[in-house]
């Protein structure tokens, strides 16, 4: 009996120094971005990869894992071992929009752990700065009176910019033409050069043309009239519902991760973002902070799935 009792305290004893040991000194935390370098996620992931190393101890590294929507690097991370050391800082798209487009290498409700939501940050409607759309009733009137011949603009099938539009259709009871690009900077040229109507563009990307005066924006998807843009209304205050979208950042790992690692993540996530040197730098870019609990990105996530879901089920949208 003596020796089975010396045995349980050995093995809580290494279960506690287990623990207490992350991160390994002797491996960096490899934060996995599923896109390439210079996007609004792998900015994030590099924003906070050196204040965790300095909350957290131990080395974070960013590795971008680019591919087939961002499901390559995301099915790494469910792979990998859920001791901490591999994680993933990802947008909505391989969390709630890219598992009902293709077949992902992965279950986005039941393979990762969900840790936060790090920022969000609303799209916005612009139009060139030359168009003859000077407000939201505009576009509604346009798109109603002549089906089919404005043009939106997205970064590709089934990104957020499409969805949003697709959303807008949907609750105004509208249509427009849809024209996919291949990423948000063949968009912006088009845009700026009158070769399309309008796009539903990230506020993150928008903002310096809006500044310099070449696009117009009529419209924002936030809850709340943005503190960039003040006089620019919401979709929902101009009369459409349920057309609040945001793209997000968000920190998860493999299912199964120790609830003290989750537990010391987020709160070292949480006083990363509100860092006096990081958050208005971010809430000059358009981002809103959100630091969310593990408990509320796993609610979020199911709901965002779901939604999701149903928009691309019923609109029938496809993958290039």
């Amino acid at each position: 009996m003596k020796i089975k009792h010396w045995l349980c305290m050995l093995a809580t004893a290494l279960t506690l120094g287990s623990a207490q040991a992350w991160p390994d000194a002797s491996r960096a935390v490899t934060l996995v971005v599923p896109f390439p370098p210079g996007g609004s996620t792998d900015l994030i992931a590099r924003t906070l990869a050196p204040k965790l190393q300095e909350k957290l101890g131990g080395r974070f590294v960013v590795d971008n894992k680019a591919g087939a929507t961002g499901t390559i690097g995301t099915g790494q991370v469910v792979r990998s071992a859920a001791d901490g050391q591999t994680l993933l800082v990802s947008s909505l798209g391989p969390f709630v929009i890219a598992p009902h487009l293709i077949r992902a290498p992965y279950d986005a409700l039941k393979e990762l752990d969900y840790i936060s939501v790090a920022v969000q940050a609303p799209n916005v409607l612009v139009v060139p700065a030359a168009s003859p759309h000077k407000s939201l009733a505009d576009v509604i009137a346009f798109t109603r009176a002549q089906p089919n011949k404005m043009t939106f603009a997205s970064s590709g099938n089934g990104s957020s910019d499409h969805l949003t539009a697709e959303l807008f259709w949907q609750q105004t009871g509208t249509t427009g033409i849809h024209v996919p690009y291949k990423g948000g900077g063949p968009v912006m040229n088009d845009l700026l050069g009158n070769q399309v109507d309008s796009s539903f563009m990230n506020i993150n990307t928008a903002m310096p043309q809006i500044l310099a005066g070449k696009l117009r924006p009529l419209a924002i998807t936030s809850a709340r009239r943005s503190g960039l843009l003040p006089n620019v209304p919401t979709l929902e205050e101009s009369g459409i519902k349920e057309a609040n979208v945001y793209s997000w950042q968000a920190v998860a790992g493999p299912r199964g991760l120790p609830a003290d690692v989750k537990a010391r993540l987020h709160a070292a996530i949480a006083s990363s973002l509100n860092d006096p040197q990081v958050r208005p730098k971010l809430l000059e870019l358009g981002f809103e902070i959100v630091a969310s609990t593990p408990e509320q990105f796993t609610a979020y996530q199911a709901a965002e799935f779901a939604r999701w879901k149903r928009l691309i089920e019923s609109r029938n949208i496809k993958a290039d």
